[in-house]
């Protein structure tokens, strides 16, 4: 005798009532598996959609700040060595003053920093990239007992 025919036959054998109890059954596991397997995935992803979309909308914004900064840098006539070295000089007098000492090497700016306040320095740097077009391609800094930053940073001037 095969599975399916003994399965059948006490099938057969089942009272009304048992039948029903049994088909009840049968179908809350199936609708429980249903839920688990489709229905939960589904409503946790639509749950979670919002709150990602947000923060993807925030991000998209502030990609396209960065693009609008790259393309007004771009835009901005080139600079040589000497004009980028006048705008660090002057950028570090204004921002940086006495915490902040220069020598130049070559085509290598080095700014030796010794209690710069953090907020000074953020400013600074963003003065630096945005007038003389000038990144850092060193920086060794801690930050000092006052919670200034002591250092050094290394800036390339823009080649001939």
């Amino acid at each position: 005798m095969s599975a399916m025919s003994t399965l059948r036959a006490r099938w057969q054998g089942m009272a009304a009532r048992e039948r029903t109890l049994v088909t009840g059954a049968v179908a809350l596991v199936v609708l429980a598996l249903l839920w688990w397997l489709a229905v939960a995935p589904a409503l946790a992803v639509l749950r979670s959609a919002e709150p990602q979309h947000r923060a993807l909308d925030e991000q998209l914004g502030r990609m396209r700040g960065l693009q609008q900064q790259v393309r007004t840098l771009q835009s901005q006539p080139k600079l040589g060595p000497d004009e980028a070295l006048r705008a660090i000089e002057e950028s570090v007098r204004q921002r940086l003053g006495t915490s902040a000492r220069i020598s130049v090497a070559g085509e290598r700016v080095t700014i030796t920093l010794t209690g710069t306040p953090p907020d000074a320095l953020a400013g600074w740097l963003g003065q630096a990239r945005v007038n003389a077009r000038v990144l850092p391609t060193d920086v060794r800094l801690t930050r000092g007992a006052s919670g200034g930053w002591d250092g050094t940073l290394v800036l390339a001037l823009p080649a001939r």
